[in-house]
Order: structure tokens, then C-alpha cells, then sequence
């Protein structure tokens, strides 16, 4: 495992070599989330986007990750990338992204996506399948010939990393760690025992 001079840059490299060998969704990771009384809980989502300021992903703002966030603002997201033996995990303070952002992501999801959120009331109880699916036909017909916008209880949130490790399967478990610590506007780095 190289030791680039950058985590991010070593993230999407790595992250580009995965969408190309995976059979599964590469964007795919585990999100950890602590309520206010710190009780875990852990979920997959979607990598919609990274650059130096952080790993993004979007959701309903009132799920339980959202409610999770809202109280506690830190969050950890990991990567397993089985085809290049690799993982990935990030840890960091969580900010919501900004409307124009959140706006410009919506505006490019597939239309029925659009709707789909329209429709969820995610993590709230739902009697039946029957009730969802009657509802995405209304949410059809509310916006039937025209754009949809991005409904207000729906954004993207951040994760603004304050670690980085990357671990790259190996031998007898010998397994390389390589910790990226965010300090003083920079970045340490440190191998760890496997």
C-alpha cells in the first residue's frame, strides 16, 4: 500500500479502481450514527460525492441518521472493497450541505428517484406496502408535467474527515493500516499493528 502525500487524492484513486472492479456497488458504505444518549446505530449509504472537503451522501433529514446527526454531529462511514482486498474508514464531524449544492444533486437524480422522495416519510412507521405505493401514484400526480423540486425535508449531509485509514488485506493477517490524522490544517500519517 503506497504511502501518497494526501488521503483524499488516496481515496479517489482508490475509489475510481473500485467502481471498475467491483460487481457491486462501490459507492456503497457503512454509515455509524449516535443518538443523543450515544446509542449506535449503522446503515448503508450512498457516496455521492468527495473532494477535500469531505465525503457526501443524501437523505431524508427526518430519518433516524438525520435525527442521529441532529444530536450528535460526528459520524464514521466504511468501505470494503472485497476485488482490491481493500477498506476504508473515515471518521469526522458531520455538516449538512448547502441548498445550492442540495439543489443541483436533486435536480440530476432520475425523475421517479425524485419522487421516491417526495414519497418516503423514511424510518416513520408505514401500515403497508399498499400505503407506500398509493402514495408514490399521488406524488406522480402532484407533479405530473413538471420539474420536481427538491422537497424541504431532504439534503445532503458531509462528513468533514478527521480520520482516515486505509487497510489493504496481506499474508498470515499481516494486514497494512495506514492512519491519516487531520492536525493543524494538515494531515499526519502513522502505520498501526494489523
Amino acid at each position: 500500500m503506497a504511502a501518497a502525500g494526501d488521503p483524499i487524492a488516496e481515496f479517489i484513486e482508490l475509489f475510481e479502481r473500485a467502481k471498475k472492479s467491483e460487481t457491486s456497488d462501490a459507492t456503497a458504505g457503512a454509515l455509524a450514527t449516535a443518538d443523543a444518549g450515544g446509542r449506535p446505530a449503522a446503515r448503508m449509504v450512498l457516496l455521492k460525492g468527495v473532494d477535500e472537503r469531505g465525503f457526501v451522501f443524501y437523505t431524508n433529514r427526518e430519518s433516524r441518521k438525520a435525527r442521529d446527526l441532529a444530536a450528535n454531529p460526528r459520524a464514521a462511514l466504511c468501505f470494503y472493497w472485497p476485488s482490491l482486498h481493500r477498506q476504508v474508514r473515515i471518521e469526522g464531524a458531520v455538516e449538512e450541505v448547502d441548498a445550492a449544492e442540495a439543489d443541483a444533486y436533486f435536480a440530476g437524480r432520475p425523475r421517479l428517484s425524485q419522487i421516491g422522495a417526495w414519497t418516503s416519510k423514511q424510518s416513520s412507521p408505514l401500515a403497508s406496502r399498499a400505503v407506500l405505493m398509493a402514495r408514490f401514484v399521488e406524488m406522480q400526480a402532484r407533479f405530473a408535467g413538471r420539474q420536481v423540486p427538491r422537497p424541504p425535508f431532504w439534503g445532503g449531509y458531509r462528513i468533514v474527515p478527521e480520520r482516515i485509514e486505509f487497510w489493504c488485506s496481506q499474508l498470515h493477517r499481516l494486514h497494512d493500516r495506514l492512519l491519516w490524522v487531520r492536525k493543524d490544517g494538515g494531515w499526519s500519517r502513522q502505520r498501526l499493528y494489523p
